[in-house]
């Protein structure tokens, strides 16, 4: 039974029950035929109401990070109470199924165990923020539970200082700030758009300041500092000022040979928080050799190269 007192999707209304921990597993229990509302099955974007009587049969089985002592990640920053890595570019943050092992969680959890147990959700851990799987740079994970709730607070009232680097075509002669609200694209789920306040598409309100650092043949780097933390902000905005990322293919980025599919040239360099540890922390992630490769051939290389 649910007390909602409106029709909601069904893989919605098994997350917001707590009944699975995302949408994912969600749907997959649906389509698998496990989930029953009235005694008859229904499909994943159907709705159910509050006088629905909604089933799960059998036992949900525990979802838990793999440790993966493998794979290695960079620690750039270490106290009681919380790390910070550098994300290598293409690697998922966290698992979005049970089996997976190739993320960044299932590296750290091999090495930092207490990490699994810390956070809200089994297969993202202690995770603090994300960043998308083609995005390389510091990311933070705590390490208890303490921490876990005080730097998820931080980092939603903007406590968290984060500077990006980022290789966008086009030019910028000076700093901007990029005032545009973001929702999801009514026929591409993978895709983000802008648009107007009072669009019939459900908003939310985002900024990104953008600040030219040095112009490269076609390339402009960039310092990128979001005041805000939506999906795809940075990739999304900057498209949307003509100025899509080196690699992007998603929002029209030009292509460069030393780009891995799915990788785009994005890096959150720096990092600044209050620790629940004690005292200011200041972390710097460099940058990795693909990125690097990038700005040398730009700087350095032949003009035919590019």
């Amino acid at each position: 039974m649910t007390s909602s007192d409106k029709f909601e999707r069904l893989d919605r209304f098994l997350v917001r029950m707590g009944w699975v921990p995302s949408r994912r597993l969600a749907r997959e229990l649906i389509e698998s035929g496990r989930v029953s509302v009235d005694g008859r099955r229904l499909r994943k974007g159907e709705t159910v109401g509050p006088d629905d009587d909604v089933q799960i049969s059998g036992i949900i089985p525990p979802r838990a990070i793999v440790p993966n002592p493998e794979l290695k990640i960079e620690v750039l920053f270490e106290d009681a109470s919380v790390l910070v890595v550098n994300k290598p570019g293409l690697i998922p943050c966290h698992a979005l199924r049970a089996d997976e092992r190739e993320t960044v969680m299932n590296a750290i959890v091999a090495a930092y165990p207490e990490t699994a147990h810390a956070g809200d959700k089994p297969l993202e851990g202690s995770l603090i923020h994300r960043l998308d799987n083609g995005t390389s740079g510091g990311l933070i994970i705590a390490r208890d539970q303490r921490a876990f709730i005080a730097l998820r607070a931080a980092i939603r009232s903007n406590q968290v200082a984060r500077r990006y680097l980022a290789l966008a075509a086009g030019r910028l002669t000076g700093p901007v700030e990029i005032a545009k609200p973001i929702a999801h694209h009514p026929q591409n789920p993978r895709r983000m758009i802008v648009t107007e306040p009072d669009a019939s598409l459900p908003t939310r309100p985002a900024a990104t300041v953008i600040e030219p650092i040095e112009q490269l043949r076609g390339f402009v780097l960039l310092a990128v500092t979001p005041r805000t933390g939506r999906r795809h902000q940075i990739r999304v905005h900057l498209a949307s000022a003509g100025m899509p990322l080196a690699g992007d293919a998603l929002y029209g980025g030009p292509p460069l040979a030393e780009l891995a599919p799915g990788r785009f040239w994005l890096h959150l360099s720096q990092i600044a928080f209050d620790s629940p540890a004690g005292g200011r922390i200041e972390v710097t992630a460099p940058l990795p050799p693909d990125l690097t490769a990038v700005l040398a051939r730009l700087r350095f290389g032949p003009a035919d190269q590019d």
